[in-house]
């Protein structure tokens, strides 16, 4: 008798764990769905921004409003590079999570790509700090200052995402080839802002020159 009530317990924990399981694959992970629905509510504002600052270009008679000096491009366009490379660095930190579960590399490249960010946006203070214009001087300024330091914003919540992944990574077991949202999430916020500066480059730099 007791064996049998044994046995009717142990069918019982496997059946919910294969409920568990199958549930678990019925369902999506309604994080990243939140996540995705986040970024393309932010991107909506981004576009916003864009929109207007074509807007003012196609209806302003003189374009870029007169006395406003050409952009210097180099500091933009080492950011480019760095933001964009820091892009393929931190995928290498998931997939050695993901494919390996190395959270020893994980860690490297994630502070990589947490310190890529950081000289980003060293660079971006380097620019404003030598720009040859102020926030109100014209609508092109306006704009300059609106979209960099808006995107600005999104590259040092980032880097503090990043951030976390490293200070949780430290404890045992908490990212695993098995469980790593935080780090996915990380990863798809990061390539994001990369993707958004792209086009913030062309749109504010390359077509206002």
């Amino acid at each position: 008798m007791q064996g049998s009530t044994v046995d009717n317990k142990a069918q019982i924990a496997i059946a919910s764990e294969q409920e568990a399981e199958h549930g678990h694959h019925e369902h999506p992970d309604f994080r990243m769905i939140g996540l995705y629905i986040f970024l393309i509510s932010d991107s909506m504002t981004f576009l916003g921004f864009f929109a207007a600052l074509l807007i003012y270009r196609a209806i302003m008679p003189v374009w870029p409003p007169e006395g406003m000096p050409e952009f210097e491009l180099l500091i933009p366009i080492i950011n480019t590079a760095i933001l964009v490379a820091s892009s393929f660095v931190m995928h290498e930190g998931q997939k050695a999570l993901k494919t390996s579960d190395d959270v020893k590399g994980l860690q490297k490249y994630f502070a990589i790509t947490a310190a890529m960010g950081a000289v980003f946006l060293a660079g971006q203070v380097y620019e404003y700090s030598h720009a040859e214009f102020g926030l109100t001087d014209n609508l092109l300024a306006s704009c300059f200052y609106v979209l960099t330091g808006f995107h600005g914003l999104h590259v040092l919540t980032g880097v503090l995402l990043i951030l976390c992944v490293l200070w949780r990574s430290r404890q045992e077991g908490h990212y695993s080839a098995t469980s790593h949202f935080g780090v996915e999430a990380a990863e798809i916020y990061w390539h994001f802002v990369d993707a958004i500066w792209l086009l913030l480059f062309v749109l504010v730099y390359l077509i206002n020159n």
